[in-house]
């Protein structure tokens, strides 16, 4: 009877184990596209606007 507790208990542990490192992973990942929007937002600061040039007509930046 111990020994099917510990066995038990060993068991609990490593399921236990496999769902934080799944966390930990899904958290890193999680990361890593929040950190990828950031980035994509502040590159979008560097695009200059388009104007319509009174001459041509077309769209240039500035």
């Amino acid at each position: 009877m111990p020994l099917m507790a510990f066995a038990g208990a060993l068991g609990g542990l490593a399921l236990l184990r496999l769902a934080y490192m799944a966390a930990v992973r899904i958290n890193r990942e999680l990361e890593d596209i929040r950190q990828a929007r950031v980035a994509e937002a502040s590159r979008a600061h560097e695009i200059k606007p388009l104007r319509r040039d009174p001459v041509t007509g077309a769209y240039r930046p500035g």
